[in-house]
């Protein structure tokens, strides 16, 4: 399993390589809510996502062999620029697995980079099965965007910024899809201060953690169209994640797809910040659920900002 002390070396690890995200105060949602609410603001992160964090502990945890026969990963879209980016940076072949309806904008960023784009299949679960069989045939290593202790390890080094910046921390809120994030922000925060409270939170529209937890087994999920996609998908029958959210996690909090759009305009308009539909679930979250976190210092963390421009602007109109 993974220990805070595995997050803790891999925050010192990766340090040089990445921007320490500002934890900012929010008067607007403290007063709504009745609690002093701060985000971790990810969405500033290089790439626009906290998925480089993983990136980079990931490829620098690899053997100089994998390095020479060169990786594999699936995404639908900020994982695979956490790939293609430390990827092109230190020189190791890699091979992009995305689904046919990956956002846009985050395809068209890829295009920047030195990597091979492969679209497999119509949703992220095809694309998932397909860079497995490429796995096989190939002898690349595959990194997965929540299913991988390395990916995870990186993750978690939110956790260890959060707790420098603000020990005294009742809840983080964390967005969970197959739970990469939430896994390792929730290890390193309970095994600090077993009294925090880490809560996910999921579109309804693709609810596999959520139903998975609930029914003490990963299960299969009906996955519809969502604004928050990098949180769609089915969870893979033997990943870590389950596990440890079962295990860390106290709570899954559900939002949906008009609340996640009304929250991304309401964000530009309160925070003067945009954010992408993966993140808008977090102060979604805040503004349905306000009472938990009466009297409480709460953390939401912003997973990304990579939206494309037809989505904002069919929700801005």
């Amino acid at each position: 399993m993974i220990s805070a002390l595995q997050i803790l070396s891999a925050s010192k690890r990766i340090k040089p390589f990445i921007i320490e995200t500002p934890l900012e105060y929010s008067p607007y949602y403290s007063s709504e809510c009745g609690g002093n609410i701060y985000f971790k603001m990810e969405h500033l992160q290089i790439t626009g996502s906290f998925k480089l964090r993983g990136a980079f502990n990931s490829l620098m945890s690899l053997t100089p062999e994998e390095k020479e026969n060169g990786i594999i990963a699936v995404s639908a879209g900020n994982h695979a620029l956490g790939i293609a980016y430390v990827s092109t940076l230190i020189g190791v072949d890699s091979t992009i697995v995305l689904p046919e309806n990956a956002s846009k904008a985050k395809v068209d960023a890829l295009k920047f980079y030195n990597v091979k784009l492969e679209f497999c299949g119509s949703d992220y679960d095809s694309a998932e099965l397909a860079a497995r069989k490429m796995e096989k045939e190939t002898g690349k290593t595959m990194i997965s965007g929540y299913n991988d202790k390395n990916v995870i390890m990186g993750q978690g080094t939110i956790g260890v910024e959060v707790m420098n910046r603000l020990p005294e921390v009742d809840i983080v809120l964390v967005p969970i899809g197959g739970g990469g994030l939430i896994s390792g922000v929730a290890i390193y925060l309970k095994e600090i201060n077993p009294n925090i409270q880490v809560i996910g939170v999921q579109t309804d529209t693709s609810p596999a953690m959520y139903e998975s937890i609930k029914a003490g087994k990963i299960v299969t999920v009906e996955v519809k169209d969502t604004i928050a996609d990098g949180l769609a998908g089915q969870i893979e029958k033997d990943s870590i994640t389950f596990d440890i959210v079962k295990n860390y996690v106290n709570d899954i909090l559900l939002v949906d797809e008009k609340e996640i759009k009304k929250a991304i305009s309401q964000f530009l308009d309160k925070q003067h910040q945009l954010i992408e539909g993966s993140a808008a679930v977090i102060p979604a979250a805040i503004l349905k659920y306000r009472n938990i976190f009466n009297n409480k210092n709460v953390v939401g963390v912003l997973s990304g900002r990579n939206i494309d421009l037809k989505s904002l602007k069919n929700i801005l109109s």
